[in-house]
């Protein structure tokens, strides 16, 4: 008889992604919630005005591509600049560090641009389909008119909000106002209407749909945050101590008789959370620090009459020993927290200083290539350069240049340049040195350029060059 194939043994592929079931945050309202509604106000007074304040006769914050220039308000950097960027970037990151250090995920809780435009888009929904048990119900049940009516409203008071966020993106790059006009026009560039439909879509899709899968999967800050906690980081925390065991009771009834904490085990902390854990679990990595948790479970507190905090902002030591809100405040001022406090202060003081003490002018002097060294018709010995002028200020100036550092030295003709305001200029300078002088000297040497302002005497600028003799 024929040998029998043996039969394959088939591996289930396991999938990359968990599909979870969606979750419907429940309104609620507090002290924590009114600070987050704050921030939201407050970020996004920023984000959708700041474009359309004008300063200097242009928008305040513009940051002008084309043209290779940033303005922030008084404030205008060039390519040259690129190391402020540096410096911001490093800024950000210790400022990161800093918080997450003192008080755990506070950036991802009240300003992040994922959480906020989630309570926006969280709020727009509740306003048409109602709290969290409608929004449950309405989506279970089947699609009618009713329900095709308040989803398409929905869905378009979401697509025009995240329009308009791209529209003032792109503000922040097209002067806002003359993006306006092409859009009413219809003369938008390609790129324009690009990045505004990227930027709508990503607003749209991220804020109605992505929601907590951003902060749980696809954001990388939840991953890496633990390594910047420590035991005396304030976190959002359920006082197991205190709650546990858990159970429903009246009232009137005496917890401790029935042997219970003071968790009624009520879930309303599980249904307010945005990205809906339990923080009863203990601290986890989808925990947005939102405290949303703590409002909820404090008004369950009020209407049992039991003390407020069973969830409370606390640290791992608190818990552990006991320690009151002084030895908490305390021991926030730790080496650690010092450390990134020292260096972030000394660097945005340096910077600070560094920005309000530039100079008004940059120059970059390039030697004619094509002439090394010549002789003039009166024997002196001339050298050419090429001068490369920012005015760094957004007020017209005019420099008078004028040449030091060797016996003899001087301009062939008096040399003026005006450099109108935010812009560059060039100039070409015929520097001389006399016949005489000349005889003794050979090879490179040493002089400086002098920029004065006319208008402004006190306002100079030096530039260090070589002057070639044969």
């Amino acid at each position: 008889m024929p040998e029998q194939p043996k039969p394959q043994r088939i591996i289930p592929i396991q999938p990359l992604f968990k599909a979870e079931p969606k979750v419907y945050p429940r309104t609620i309202e507090g002290f924590f919630q009114r600070w987050r509604w704050g921030f939201v106000w407050l970020t996004q007074i920023i984000f959708y005005g700041l474009c359309w304040l004008p300063w200097n006769g242009r928008q305040a914050v513009l940051f002008d591509l084309d043209a290779r220039r940033f303005y922030l308000f008084d404030l205008v950097l060039w390519p040259q600049d690129t190391i402020y960027l540096a410096i911001l970037l490093v800024l950000s990151a210790l400022a990161l560090f800093l918080f997450t250090a003192v008080a755990g995920r506070l950036w991802c809780g009240y300003t992040c641009p994922q959480t906020v435009y989630t309570e926006i888009f969280l709020w727009i929904e509740q306003l048409i389909e109602g709290d969290r048990p409608a929004r449950m119900k309405l989506d279970a049940a089947p699609m009618t008119s009713s329900k095709l009516g308040k989803k398409s409203l929905k869905h378009t008071l979401w697509i025009v909000l995240s329009l308009w966020t791209g529209i003032t993106f792109v503000g922040y790059f097209t002067p806002i106002r003359d993006l306006g006009n092409e859009a009413l026009t219809l003369s938008m560039t390609g790129a324009e209407i690009f990045w505004i439909l990227f930027y709508g879509a990503a607003t749209y899709g991220n804020a109605g749909f992505l929601r907590e899968q951003m902060c749980k999967y696809i954001c990388p800050y939840a991953r890496f945050q633990f390594v910047m906690f420590d035991s005396d980081t304030l976190i959002i925390t359920y006082d197991e101590a205190r709650g546990d065991p858990r159970g429903g009771r009246s009232k009137k009834a005496d917890p401790r008789q029935q042997g219970l904490g003071d968790c009624v085990d009520c879930g309303i902390c599980v249904q307010v959370c945005p990205t809906g854990i339990d923080i009863r679990d203990g601290l986890q990595v989808e925990c947005i620090g939102c405290a949303a948790c703590i409002d909820a479970c404090d008004q369950v507190m009020d209407k049992m009459d039991y003390p407020r905090g069973l969830i409370r902002y606390s640290t791992e030591n608190a818990l552990k020993g006991g320690l009151g809100r002084s030895e908490i405040v305390k021991r926030a001022f730790r080496p650690r927290t010092l450390v990134y406090s020292a260096v972030f202060l000394i660097l945005s003081a340096a910077t600070a200083w560094s920005l309000t003490h530039r100079p008004p002018l940059r120059v970059d002097i390039v030697r004619d290539r094509g002439v090394m060294s010549r002789e003039a018709d009166d024997g002196s010995i001339e050298n050419v350069f090429h001068l490369q002028l920012i005015n760094t200020s957004e007020v017209t100036r005019t420099y008078a240049v004028s040449v030091a550092g060797i016996e003899g030295i001087h301009l062939a003709r008096p040399e003026t340049v005006t450099v109108p305001g935010a812009a560059a200029a060039s100039a070409t300078i015929t520097v001389r040195v006399g016949a005489e002088q000349a005889e003794n000297l050979h090879g490179a040497r040493a002089m400086r350029f002098t920029l004065a302002d006319v208008g402004s005497p006190d306002v100079q600028v030096e530039e260090a060059a070589k002057f070639w003799l044969p």
